[in-house]
């Protein structure tokens, strides 16, 4: 059975829209696009070249995979994009897109039981990064094994959230975590039940 990992770029009230660029996400005139950028650092490259240091095979919503599609197949050498090239990118799409990046993979269908079966096959860890809207869903139906975070000091006011009204409630165990000089929180959770509740006040 595949492991599946998602990883995400946060800002400290919960904005994962277009870290990484201007143009790369600008919908509902979000005007922060590349606020990730200047906070980049050695702790943040260490803690995604982990990540991206097994085999793993991508999982992606259809805007992540254009923002991808559009940059890592021309990138430098230098810029890391190897493992993202040679991945087999899982695609999860309403529609029928044309994908021209390599080993791209349409996924038709229901998209929660494709994502079912590719679990249940063998092969390598299945790695979600950024697809907000891919990543929801599957934390709705427990198929998330661990969900990673970079979570920088900056508060952008408005933009697209991971955590949003209807998240699915769940409890989360934290399995690894630090905090670097700059201030950035890099972090892993795993699934660890239902939401428990009590109360503080005396009996």
């Amino acid at each position: 059975m595949r492991q599946l990992v998602s990883s995400t770029f946060l800002s400290l009230d919960g904005v994962m829209q277009a870290p990484g660029g201007p143009a790369e996400d600008p919908e509902g005139g979000f005007r922060y696009g590349g606020w990730s950028a200047p906070l980049w650092d050695e702790d943040v490259a260490a803690f995604l070249d982990e990540f991206m240091g097994v085999p793993f095979d991508l999982l992606l919503g259809r805007r992540t995979y254009d923002i991808f599609a559009g940059f890592w197949p021309d990138a430098p050498a230098e810029a890391g994009g190897g493992p993202l090239n040679d991945a087999t990118k899982y695609v999860a799409s309403r529609g029928r897109p044309a994908l021209p990046w390599a080993d791209s993979v349409l996924l038709a269908g229901d998209v929660v039981e494709a994502v079912r079966a590719l679990k249940q096959q063998d092969g390598p860890q299945l790695q979600v990064h950024g697809s907000g809207e891919l990543l929801r869903t599957l934390l709705r139906h427990g198929l998330v094994d661990q969900i990673r975070v970079v979570v920088y000091p900056v508060l952008l006011g408005a933009g697209k959230r991971l955590f949003t009204d209807g998240v699915a409630p769940a409890t989360l165990r934290l399995t690894a975590g630090r905090v670097t000089p700059g201030g950035t929180f890099l972090g892993a959770y795993e699934p660890a039940g239902p939401v428990r509740t009590g109360s503080f006040a005396a009996d």
